[in-house]
């Protein structure tokens, strides 16, 4: 509603995405900060940064289930997403229903991460890191493009839980911890060198 539906440009998506951030945080925050029990706060507060620690297999076949059927989907938009690229206005002169394939997309797209969000946590950064590197190596077509964030998304995942379960002696850290170190040094290096080619 605050980017105003499917007529709501790119810039009105993220400043809503923003705001819808900060007050969801907020929420969050309060319900940690008010819970009487500490390990229940370490939990919220483990799960804020996200964990495969707690997956179990009934709940990784749900997930499996609906990013399947969502990847499908989006596959089928994959010639409005190649559109999307040249921006709305094109897209429209292309004969792509800007607002419906939108409406979709988003749909698709929320229930997917809800899905994923829901058993695993807030990891930060996948979605923006991910896509560039599967870009570089595939190319722009969401015909390759998606599958190939498919894998590499997860290879990135297995690497970096992977490496919250050992670079602490003893201790598992958030995989959320991992993913945002990696990932804001390959998100300046992908803006880096955007700079340099503009």
């Amino acid at each position: 509603m605050l980017s105003n539906g499917a007529r709501g440009g790119p810039e009105r998506t993220i400043l809503a995405g923003v705001a819808a951030s900060q007050l969801f945080n907020a929420a969050t925050s309060y319900v940690v900060t008010t819970s009487g029990n500490a390990q229940q706060a370490r939990d919220v507060m483990f799960w804020l940064l996200g964990s495969f620690g707690g997956v179990r297999w009934p709940e990784f076949a749900l997930s499996s289930v609906v990013v399947s059927l969502g990847l499908v989907a989006c596959l089928f938009y994959g010639r409005i997403l190649d559109a999307f690229a040249f921006g709305d206005e094109a897209a429209a002169a292309l004969g792509v229903d800007v607002g419906r394939a939108r409406l979709g997309l988003f749909a698709i797209t929320a229930v997917m991460t809800a899905t994923i969000v829901s058993m695993v946590g807030s990891i930060g950064l996948v979605g923006l890191v991910v896509p560039h590197a599967a870009r570089f190596l595939v190319g722009p077509l969401h015909g390759r493009l998606l599958p190939a964030c498919a894998v590499v998304g997860a290879i990135f995942m297995v690497l970096a839980d992977v490496a919250s379960r050992v670079l602490i002696p003893g201790q598992s850290l958030p995989i959320g911890v991992v993913t945002a170190l990696v990932g804001v040094l390959l998100f300046a290096l992908i803006l880096y060198r955007s700079q340099i080619a503009s």
